[in-house]
């Protein structure tokens, strides 16, 4: 643990969380920037909380807006969630799965019941998507 900037407790996690959504409103994009002046541990505790949902973390890692049902399919879900790991999306028989691993984005691909390859980084959503249809 970072010894100089701590995790903060969960009530100061509440009150930090409730600043960002209440200055930035509706818009993705300011969150995005108000998380990203947040230290990185106050940072990695809001992206795995119950405090933002996925979609918000999704678009903070990857800064692309998927398709609707995605998009949907993850604001429906805690950011929490993302320690196992949210699906994303079906193509063919391939499932995509999204999940925060060590703070850093992950897009699982499997084939509903192994993993087949694992992409991360802010270009696993393309490079996720390449890989399935460079395999149909």
């Amino acid at each position: 643990m970072d010894t100089e900037n701590p995790a903060p407790s969960f009530p100061e996690l509440v009150g930090i969380a409730d600043c960002l959504l209440e200055e930035s409103g509706e818009d993705d994009d300011a969150l995005v920037r108000r998380l990203e002046t947040l230290p990185g541990p106050v940072r990695g505790e809001l992206l795995v909380s119950d405090l933002l949902n996925a979609w918000q973390v999704f678009y903070y890692f990857f800064r692309i807006v998927p398709d609707e049902l995605v998009r949907e399919r993850l604001e429906l879900e805690p950011a929490s969630s993302l320690v196992s790991g949210v699906e994303i999306d079906e193509i063919e028989l391939l499932t995509r799965v999204f999940r925060v691993n060590n703070n850093q984005p992950e897009i699982i691909v499997t084939d509903g019941k192994e993993p087949l390859k694992t992409f991360s980084g802010t270009s696993a959503v393309a490079d996720s998507q390449s890989y399935i249809e460079s395999t149909l």
